[in-house]
């Protein structure tokens, strides 16, 4: 592989928010190249996306532009969900309880198939309201070698594996006119953003065979004063969860919360997770650290940089409507587009 490239965009960065903006961008017409410390399928906490559960799952907010990026994330999903089994993205049913307010009322659930709101009957103990509905889970181990591959043989994008010193670095190793940084909880350095920080999350892969067969293609999620999961992945198991640690830099599985997050599930399924054995029936443990950003996170042009990070553990939900928005930013530069690849 050549030191250098040409290309109009450089992207830093090939987790899920990477990879969606460097599609979006070919497909808008430009000559793409990505470069990162680390590329689908390597396994280190470095990164986040290929930890995630990940599930399309709502955010409850009244911003237009949240609601309108989630909203074109949920339909590129549900588009992929009938193109390809290999993107990993599958139909499931999701149901949601709420234990701190009642929250049925969100206009992105307008966007969502087959919405209802719970019975009480329905609700687990101590929930004050809940949803049911139908979205997508999307498995990270097959969806972004996926994208890496059809940026690769279907658009001639250059992938380059390393980790960079700086974004102008970048820009010069790439031979490129603008930059997209999505670079995740590498924008500490490379946007010099001090309020990136890493948020611990902890979750465990269990056996399809040792779970109900109910919840193979269900969504269970409990949020409020509970953070707590279960999101079913493509040809892989389930996974289970969680927790949102903002002060721990632990890599190492904590064997309490392991155990704590079986009770937590066990309690919303109503005992489906009773017989679970956490030596014979556990894929893998995962310890990961979101990229998140006190106030949020950042999309905003600065000069030829057009910055999309801080997602925390809203990346996939985000992604493609993220990935949008960088192309209306990158557009606003002017650039002489290269021949469509």
């Amino acid at each position: 592989m050549k030191d250098t490239i040409a290309c109009d965009v450089g992207v830093v960065g090939a987790g899920i928010i990477g990879l969606a903006s460097a599609l979006d961008l070919v497909q808008a017409g430009y000559r793409v190249a990505v470069v990162a410390r680390n590329l689908p399928g390597d396994k280190t906490t470095e990164w986040s996306s290929p930890w995630a559960g990940a599930a399309m799952l709502p955010s409850q907010t009244d911003d237009v532009t949240d609601i309108e990026m989630q909203r074109k994330s949920f339909q590129k999903y549900m588009a992929l969900a009938h193109e390809d089994p290999a993107t990993g993205v599958q139909m499931v049913k999701v149901t949601e309880y709420w234990d701190d307010k009642d929250k049925r009322v969100n206009p992105w659930y307008s966007v969502v198939p087959d919405f209802e709101s719970l019975a009480a009957s329905e609700l687990p103990p101590g929930t004050k309201g809940g949803n049911r509905f139908t979205s997508t889970t999307i498995n990270p181990d097959l969806l972004l070698p996926w994208l890496q591959s059809i940026l690769e043989k279907r658009f001639g994008v250059v992938f380059i594996k390393d980790t960079i010193p700086s974004l102008k670095h970048a820009a010069q190793r790439l031979r490129c006119k603008a930059i997209v940084n999505a670079s995740g909880l590498g924008a500490f350095y490379l946007a010099g953003d001090e309020k990136v920080v890493g948020i611990r999350g902890q979750t465990l892969l269990i056996k399809s065979s040792a779970v109900s067969p109910d919840l193979d293609r269900q969504v269970r999620i409990r949020r409020g004063n509970e953070y707590t999961y279960v999101i079913p992945r493509m040809s892989q198991g389930v996974v289970i969860g969680g927790i949102e640690d903002f002060q721990s830099r632990d890599t190492e599985v904590d064997a309490a919360l392991r155990q704590d997050i079986v009770r937590r599930v066990d309690i919303m399924t109503g005992g489906r997770f009773r017989g679970i054995d956490l030596e014979r029936d556990v894929v893998r443990d995962i310890v990961g650290f979101r990229p998140g950003r006190e106030g949020g996170y950042r999309i905003q042009r600065e000069g030829n940089v057009v910055h999309a990070y801080g997602f925390g553990g809203a990346g996939y939900r985000y992604s493609w409507g993220a990935s949008s928005k960088v192309v209306e930013l990158v557009d606003e530069l002017g650039l002489g587009k290269g021949s469509k690849l």
